[in-house]
This record gives structure tokens, C-alpha cells and sequence, in this order.
């Protein structure tokens, strides 16, 4: 299952409703992990920001151009959702590689191949 940032942070967090993912094995991207860094620097400091950077960080995983540019087909067919470079990128990763893209962002919510949970 691929984890966007929303999920990575919940998961940094112990929330409950991502407890049932916590067994599953983490992909993700370096896009999210940096975000995850930032987040993490701005609420927290750059210690516990560098310890949810390296506690991911074998969860990693290399981004084709193809999917660089299948992602930016996505984020300028749905410019009114508001998605960012990174949750593009992401969520055609997933597609691309045939799993589930779990997150919490409401624009997320309803569509094709996302396991939302707030």
C-alpha cells in the first residue's frame, strides 16, 4: 500500500483509525518523505523531523519520468481539486504499480483506486 504524507504522519502519531495499517509494508516516495521531514520540522524541530525522515526512509522507492509526467496529466485534469506536485506524483505511482493510496485528504475522498481514512 502506498502511504502519502497525511498517512505517514498519522502513522508517526499512533492515530487509531491507522492502526489496522500499521503492519503493512510502508512504499512511499522521496516527494513524501520530504514533505513528512517539513511538517515534522515546522511542529516538532529538526530532531524529531530527521528521526520521521530515517524512520521511513527504507520505505523508499524510485520515481520514473513516465510517472512524473502521468502525474502532471492528473494534477491538470483535476487543477479545481487543489492537489500538490507530491500527491500526484503519488497517487500515479500507486496506480502505476498496482496498489492502494492511502491517505486522509478530503480531495482524495470517493476516487478511484484511495483507501481514505480519517
Amino acid at each position: 500500500m502506498y502511504f502519502d504524507t497525511y498517512a505517514l504522519i498519522e502513522v508517526t502519531k499512533n492515530s487509531p483509525s491507522y492502526a489496522k495499517f500499521m503492519e503493512e509494508t510502508i512504499i512511499t516516495t522521496k516527494f513524501n518523505l520530504v514533505e513528512l521531514f517539513f511538517i515534522l520540522l515546522e511542529q516538532f524541530g529538526e530532531e524529531k523531523a530527521k528521526e520521521g525522515f530515517k524512520k521511513f526512509k527504507d520505505s523508499e522507492n524510485d520515481v520514473s519520468d513516465e510517472i512524473l509526467f502521468k502525474a502532471m496529466k492528473f494534477r491538470l485534469q483535476n487543477r479545481k481539486k487543489g492537489f500538490s506536485y507530491i500527491d500526484c506524483i503519488g497517487y500515479a505511482f500507486s496506480k502505476e504499480n498496482g496498489m492502494k493510496f492511502l491517505t486522509g485528504d478530503n480531495a482524495f475522498k470517493g476516487m478511484d483506486n484511495v483507501e481514505f481514512v480519517k
